[in-house]
This record gives C-alpha cells, structure tokens and sequence, in this order.
C-alpha cells in the first residue's frame, strides 16, 4: 500500500468513473486500474465494485474511505511543509498556465514580476487545465492560470481574470484572408479545425456556440488537441480555426488572425481565464504576483 494506490481509490470512490478520475489524477485508465488492484491484493477486501456499466464502492471501501481522505490530507500538508522549506531557501515560484495564456498573460506578467525580483527564479509548465489542477493540488505548482472547470475542487482559490477575445486563423492566401474583420456566416461551409472536448472544453465550444448563435451549423473537418498543432494545421491548408488572440504569438508563418465582427463577439464570452491557487496556504512570492496581477489586470486585458 502507498499513497499513490490510496489516491486512486479516492478519485474512483468520488468519481465513480474510471475514465474522469484518471483525468483528475493526470495518468492513463489501465495504470489507475493497475493501482487499484495492487492496493486490493494488498489489503485483501475489494473497495471498488465494478460491472461494465458502473462504478460503486463496496461496504468495506465506504468503511474506510474518510479515514483515507483524513491519512492523504495530513500527507498533502507533510509535503508542502517540506516543500515550501525548500522553496525558501531556493527561492522558486512554479507557475502552470494553459497555451495561450503562457503565450500572453503570463509573459508579461514574468516582465513586471521580475522587475521587482529579479533574483526569484519562475518555473513554468504548460499544460492543459485538466493536468494543472491536479498538479496544483499535490502540491507541485504554487499558481496556475486556467479555464475555470465546471466543478471546482472546495481546496482551490479561484481568482476570475478575464476572457480572451477570439479571433479567426486561416491560410494568408485564403479568399477571406484580406477581410479586415470577419462575421461567423462568412465561415458558413468552411472547413474548419477544433480542439477535443474532453481536454479543452471551452475552445471547443467556442466554436461550436458561436456557430449556434448565429443559427447555423459549423463544418468540422479536423479535430486536434493542442492549439499550436490547429494553427500548424491552418498554415498547411487543412482548414480553418477560431482561436484566443494570443494564439497570434505562436508564429506560424503562412497563418493570418482576422478579428470577428463586433456583433459575434459581443455575446456572452465564452474563453474565461481565471488564476488558481490552494486555498488557506501561504506563499508569499506567490501573493506578491497575484497583487501585481491585480493591480495590473486593465492592462493585461486589454491585450486579451
């Protein structure tokens, strides 16, 4: 038994998915599944019943659940102890940020942040929303700028930031690449490149909501998962895509960023960026850029 076996048990009792709990804990289904067998075959009791439908937790796995959660919390707050001891005497701040916000927020928040501490030294990670949640949880970021998920975990401090304004990507000798500004009807039969839900929920459903608004259906042509391979993608002709502004600074030659029509763009926003942190935890090069955050945010958004 260890604490990674007793992790996966929690995450598959609350899930009750095995699918939605290896995302939340960032590894693939059959290495959460493996994890959970090895810890039954420890204890010698099933926790988990399984059938090809559903997920439930058995009499004994209920029994012992809160007892699991109190022995990984105490875990959680050991780690970070050691952690931030580390941390003080190395002076390191570990910020994770999804593609476009590392691209644009972020880098112009490093710029003012490390006028005031030149000698802080800033890792990041970029990543995807699903994989930086967890991470900020066990205690391996200190922040994280991400789309706000649709269940937030009680343990994370949410500050809403602002939203991106989306922009259209297509080929720089595209027909409709010499438009100053363009409308969603104007991309009415165009191919067009989205991101996977299941990663990326709220770019995918940008397109998919702006195409709804306008009464008409979009035509997909290609699904990818990271926004760098879709403006790849547009560059080699495969399509058309709508992406956050700041997805401009990838530069991709050969791709041209058309701003949409002021009627599509000002329905309710649909790219929210918001930064995370561990509620209740002190940090204090950590607050410092989140007050910098703050007192800069007009300027920040106005790039957006």
């Amino acid at each position: 038994m260890d604490l990674t076996q007793l992790r996966c048990f929690v995450a598959v009792a609350e899930e009750l998915h095995f699918g939605r709990a290896a995302r939340r804990l960032d590894m693939l289904p059959s290495a959460l599944g493996r994890h959970i067998r090895r810890l039954e075959d420890s204890i010698g009791m099933p926790l988990l019943l399984r059938t090809t439908r559903n997920v439930t937790v058995s009499q004994d796995g209920a029994a012992l659940l809160d007892d699991v959660r109190a022995l990984l919390a105490q875990a959680d707050v050991l780690d970070r102890q050691f952690r931030d001891r580390g941390r003080r005497r190395s002076r390191i701040l570990r910020v994770g940020a999804i593609d476009t916000a590392a691209a644009g927020l972020v880098s112009d928040l490093l710029h003012d942040f490390r006028e005031q501490r030149a000698s802080v030294t800033v890792q990041l990670v970029e990543d995807k929303t699903v994989r930086l949640l967890p991470r900020l949880l066990s205690g391996r970021l200190d922040l994280a700028f991400v789309r706000p998920p649709e269940n937030l975990d009680k343990r994370i401090e949410l500050l809403e930031l602002f939203h991106e304004t989306p922009v259209v990507a297509l080929p720089s000798r595209h027909g409709l690449a010499k438009r100053r500004h363009l409308t969603v009807a104007a991309l009415l039969g165009q191919p067009l490149i989205v991101p996977d839900r299941a990663s990326r929920p709220h770019s995918h459903d940008l397109t998919m909501k702006l195409f709804e608004r306008a009464g008409l259906k979009p035509t997909i042509a290609q699904v990818a998962e990271e926004k760098q391979t879709i403006v790849n993608l547009v560059a080699a002709k495969l399509g058309l895509a709508i992406v956050p502004r700041w997805a401009s600074r990838f530069a991709v030659s050969g791709v041209r960023f058309i701003p949409l029509s002021q009627k599509d763009t000002t329905a309710p926003k649909l790219l929210p960026l918001a930064a995370a942190w561990l509620r209740g935890s002190r940090d204090p090069l950590r607050d410092e850029m989140i007050t910098i955050l703050r007192l800069r945010l007009s300027k920040y958004a106005a790039k957006a």
